[in-house]
């Protein structure tokens, strides 16, 4: 190091690293600048919470500058000399101030945009300059506009154009060349290994890439989340996501009358604050549960539910019950927010910061404690910072479990040790309290723990053995709270995230592939029986609500399943086609235009398509659809999730 010139020089690899974090460095200031910018848009963070987002945006910091630099460090790691060549690191200097600046810019940007959006830009920001032909003009507008962002822009890059001519390349002089050429070969795979794991977020298998959703984890308030956040990241993360496309098939009164998730509750019966337990269970099909599905096998099917089954005897069940996805990070927006998934799952889309009013949150304003169980390790699905976008004050997870030895070696704590651990902590929350749990064991590879082997039916399928399992499991359960004190003052729902492999025809089509428990227990009360009406999961939230006799306005996709004034009807997507069931059919529909038609109940594989012959119950249920997909692509688009004060009444 030559302390005059202030020059720091070691070999590529160390520069590489120094380089890296500069960006670091960069994004991390660029993030103050946003903040400072906008403070007043963010009341409330104290010094604590403001460290707390400095540190848990280093985290998409990373995986953003691995992206942009994903050139630049592929030249410095090859194993040549020639990357010592002064023309060579020359070109590198270049691509790494012009993408790196792109970036800052991009960023710098978002100061901007964000007080228009409410949150990062993500790769919908593209379609909605497309058709603008005055970008060049409408640049230096918000330039002049908003002089103080150019010049932080214009500050950042001239320290990054510092930093990096004071960390310079120097070529090394080895004894043994053989040696070094070796060991320069062996880092490829190593700072291979390390970016890709910077990028997505982490290492762990059980851990999805992290996404913009994943930024509420590092925050008290979901509106602080685009602090956390920055805009390359967010534009990387949602680039290729289906964007949501406008339409206006109807007016607004028109539209209204059709589908309108706006609930505005009329009763005025006094609010319960009976405590509400959500058990989700992991790709429990409706197939497999013998209550449900007793009809098969021309009428001896017993299934691999015991408990469920005995538990059904005293609950209201429905004749028709579905999920609205098929993956598990469809179903907790579904279930708990009443959130849809329409082709492209709600937590990794473009509009997963969006301000949503879940079950939690809406509960919590009566003073409800709230919390959230899932036994695999923290961040998994996102599901962490999901609970947190929608206001649930405590997540357990992996890392809140005392033993890790019930760790399965895969996913998470068996479910048996899991749900007793939730009972237990059932019985130290301070009541009212909403819980939800999310179990795993029912899933590939399809173990159970050594003690239990050959304890459970296998059968046809894999996931039966451990299907009864987790029945078990359930049961203990169960066991272990009757005689608690809050018991019989709980509402108990019980439903499945989605299926699993089908053993019976009946359930391989987009029917039957969709057939999920949807399960209301209260010990003692006339919730009992079997509805002769159609439930999905997003009709959960307004269900509870309303049988609590909840009091304010809300937003919810699904219906009151207790209110049978209401038109029955469930629908979900595969890929971009959509489902509409109704009237005891299915309706397919592409291109916002009906393909087929069928009569679940008496077609029971789907093999008689009679769009032509039903025009009337065909057009009725398009008409229903296009009412949905208008609503939900409106309300995501415009960020109106939640009943703002103008709105109520």
């Amino acid at each position: 190091m030559q302390k005059r010139n202030w020059i720091f020089s070691r070999n590529v690899m160390i520069v590489l690293i120094c380089r890296i974090f500069i960006v670091l460095l960069l994004f991390s200031l660029s993030r103050i600048g946003f903040y400072l910018f906008n403070f007043k848009m963010f009341p409330g963070i104290t010094p604590g919470e403001f460290f707390s987002i400095l540190k848990g945006g280093l985290l998409f910091d990373i995986s953003a500058a691995l992206y942009i630099n994903m050139l630049f460090i592929l030249l410095q790691i090859v194993p040549f000399d020639f990357r010592y060549n002064k023309i060579y690191q020359r070109i590198s200097m270049w691509l790494f101030f012009i993408f790196n600046g792109l970036a800052l810019a991009i960023n710098s940007s978002d100061y901007i945009y964000y007080r228009f959006v409410f949150k990062r830009a993500t790769a919908d920001v593209f379609g909605t300059f497309e058709k603008e032909s005055h970008l060049s003009k409408m640049f230096f507008k918000y330039m002049l506009d908003y002089w103080p962002v150019a010049i932080i822009c214009f500050s950042l890059w001239a320290l990054m154009v510092f930093l990096y001519k004071k960390v310079k390349v120097k070529k090394p002089e080895p004894s043994n060349r053989v040696i070094y050429y070796i060991i320069n070969i062996l880092f490829i795979p190593i700072v291979l290994a390390l970016v890709i794991g910077g990028a997505r977020g982490g290492y762990k298998h059980s851990t999805r890439p992290i996404t913009i959703s994943n930024a509420a984890r590092f925050v008290k308030t979901p509106r602080d989340v685009a602090i956390v956040l920055n805009t390359p990241f967010s534009l990387f993360r949602t680039y290729g996501k289906k964007t949501l496309v406008r339409y206006d098939f109807f007016e607004k009164e028109k539209l209204d009358s059709l589908f309108n998730p706006h609930y505005k509750p009329s009763g005025n019966e006094p609010f319960v604050k009976d405590n509400v337990v959500i058990i989700i269970l992991e790709s429990f099909a409706r197939e497999y549960i013998g209550a449900m599905s007793g009809y098969l096998e021309n009428g001896t099917f017993k299934g691999y539910t015991p408990f469920v089954d005995s538990l059904i005897n005293v609950s209201l069940t429905f004749d028709v019950s579905l999920g609205n996805g098929k993956k598990s990070i469809d179903a907790m927006p579904s279930i708990l927010a009443s959130l849809p998934s329409l082709e492209t799952p709600y937590i990794i889309s473009h509009y997963a910061n969006n301000e949503v009013n879940g079950l939690a949150g809406l509960l919590k304003k009566k003073g409800y404690y709230t919390s959230f169980f899932h036994g695999a390790p923290n961040g998994s699905m996102g599901f962490d910072s999901f609970a947190r976008m929608t206001g649930f004050d405590d997540y357990f997870g992996l890392n809140e479990y005392p033993d890790k030895n019930d760790f399965d070696g895969i996913w998470g704590v068996w479910d048996e040790p899991f749900f007793h651990f939730y009972a237990q902590k059932l019985n130290s929350f301070p009541q009212p309290f909403m819980a939800s749990i999310f179990s795993i064991s029912s899933h590939h590879p399809f173990k159970v723990p050594d003690k239990y082997k050959d304890k459970f039916p296998k059968g046809p399928a894999p996931i039966v053995e451990v299907v009864g399992y987790t029945d078990f499991a359930l049961r203990e359960f169960f066991d272990e709270i009757s005689s608690s004190p809050w018991f019989r003052n709980t509402l108990f729902v019980i439903t499945a995230d989605h299926t699993n492999e089908s053993i019976h025809k009946e359930f391989q089509n987009d029917f039957g592939s969709y057939c999920i428990p949807v399960i209301f227990y209260k010990p003692g009360s006339d919730l009992k029986g079997r509805k002769n009406r159609i439930a999905q999961q997003i009709d959960i939230m307004p269900t509870i609500l309303s049988y609590l006799n909840f009091d304010e306005e809300y937003i919810a996709f699904g219906n009151n399943l207790l209110d049978d004034s209401n038109e029955s009807f469930a629908f979900n997507t595969n890929s971009s086609t959509y489902h509409l069931y109704m009237n005891d059919h299915l309706m397919e529909m592409i291109d916002n235009k009906p393909v087929s038609l069928y009569n679940y109940k008496t077609d029971k594989y789907l093999e008689s398509n009679i769009l032509s012959k039903e025009p009337d119950l065909a057009g009725k249920m398009e008409q229903k659809l296009q009412a949905i997909i208008q609503s939900y692509n409106g309300r995501l688009l415009d960020n109106d999730m939640i009943v703002r004060k103008q709105e109520q009444n």
